[in-house]
């Protein structure tokens, strides 16, 4: 194993030296999108073998899902994709250039990170997805997914190997870990610091946290989507009732998924009834605090403390009434974390607070936190989504997958 995964960062590490324009970056994506489609039927195969496993194991039907490849979902695939190749190439890009009293001329340029590894589960999009960002970006990646998609990675991978390969063009920007040993994350995260320069883990939070533990490599990533709606004093019915139902019921498994609503008490007489129970009827467990609790009328649980730093994950959501919007942003820099917060208001004043206060890595007026994607932010897809106080912060895409460097240049100057 250690010679099998020294010789994969070698070739990574050698692959994200080379220089690739913009014209190849994009036929390399165009074949691989082509290639997809071509070979749609025998993916659906391949994925089937995972599905028929995870069902023997007796996975959980949320699993299975996002393991499941259908038409649709390779239809959704080759438009990430080709959104992908309509961005910008993100590297040898000039941020700032000035010259200095001295003579100095100095430039500040986008460039490659190098060589990251992604450590995901379950969704086999997130393979073409991550290889698409990281090559257009002029990164090689490392990708080690779960088990339970172990047949449609690696089928994925091959098609876009394929595609550099008919392009003449380093295979090694995408590799794909074969062995399913789980001793290999561990090695990666501990032994590969010569080879690796960013490790993005993407899935349930023992994983995360495993990583983040672990790791001896910088790690892009969050731990919980603990996020939040707040619905303010001068918020509107309608609006509330429309986003609060989206937030958390589209769907209640994603990251972005609104786990606590918080309602002014101004409001409670009028709005909570009505914004829960449209909630209820969705299919929705409501779980509240004691002033909640007495004043709606539906089936509800008394919330526990504990219940503040839940990330259900599921149709469950907790609600607190507070005082006022500096109790509410209180409660999430406090319970939240630093994922995506919302506020429903029709004050212009009380949303700038908010947007301004909250230390969430994305900050909403009258949204749903549902948005908090990469593609819905026009970055065609994303690696993941980060809620490290360094930046990147949020959806990781194209632009976030780049560092800099300084170059300097003069007419022979010394310094004294």
């Amino acid at each position: 194993m250690k010679k099998y995964l020294f010789n994969i960062g070698e070739k990574a590490k050698k692959a994200s030296i080379k220089t690739i324009n913009l014209k190849i970056k994009n036929q390399v994506l165009k074949d691989f999108y082509k290639l997809i489609y071509k070979n749609k039927i025998k993916i659906i195969s391949e994925n089937i073998k995972d599905i028929k496993k995870a069902k023997s194991k007796k996975l959980k039907n949320n699993i299975i899902e996002r393991l499941s490849i259908d038409e649709k979902k390779i239809l959704q695939i080759i438009y990430s994709i080709k959104s992908i190749i309509k961005l910008k190439d993100p590297s040898n890009q000039m941020l700032e250039k000035w010259k200095r009293p001295n003579g100095l001329k100095i430039e500040k340029i986008t460039i490659p990170i190098g060589v990251i590894a992604v450590i995901y589960e379950s969704r086999p999009n997130v393979t073409s997805d991550v290889a698409a960002l990281c090559f257009k970006s002029g990164n090689s990646v490392i990708l080690k997914g779960g088990s339970e998609a172990y047949f449609s990675n690696k089928i994925i991978t091959h098609l876009f190997r394929k595609a550099l390969k008919k392009n003449n063009v380093d295979e090694n920007f995408v590799q794909f870990i074969n062995p399913k040993n789980r001793k290999v994350v561990d090695f990666l995260l501990t032994k590969m610091i010569k080879y690796i320069d960013v490790i993005i883990p993407r899935g349930g939070k023992s994983l995360v946290k495993k990583v983040q533990d672990l790791s001896k490599i910088p790690v892009i990533g969050h731990l919980e989507g603990i996020c939040h709606t707040y619905i303010d004093k001068n918020a509107n019915l309608v609006m509330s009732k429309r986003i609060t139902l989206n937030a958390k019921m589209r769907n209640t498994a994603i990251c972005g998924a609104t786990e606590t609503i918080l309602i002014h008490e101004n409001l409670l007489n009028n709005f909570c009834n009505q914004v829960l129970f449209n909630l209820e009827k969705n299919g929705c467990k409501i779980v509240g605090d004691s002033k909640i609790k007495q004043l709606y009328k539906g089936k509800i649980s008394k919330a526990k403390k504990s219940d503040w730093s839940k990330e259900y994950l599921s149709p469950t959501i907790s609600v607190k009434s507070v005082r006022n919007i500096d109790e509410a942003i209180t409660h999430i820099n406090k319970y939240g974390t630093m994922h995506t917060d919302a506020i429903v208001t029709k004050n212009y004043k009380s949303a700038k607070k908010f947007l301004r206060e909250v230390k969430s890595s994305i900050a909403m007026h009258n949204t749903s936190t549902q948005f908090a994607d990469g593609g819905e932010f026009g970055f065609g897809g994303e690696v993941g989504i980060s809620t490290n106080a360094l930046p990147p912060r949020g959806p990781v895409g194209l632009n976030q997958l780049v560092s800099y460097k300084y170059k300097v240049s003069s007419n022979g100057k010394i310094r004294k």
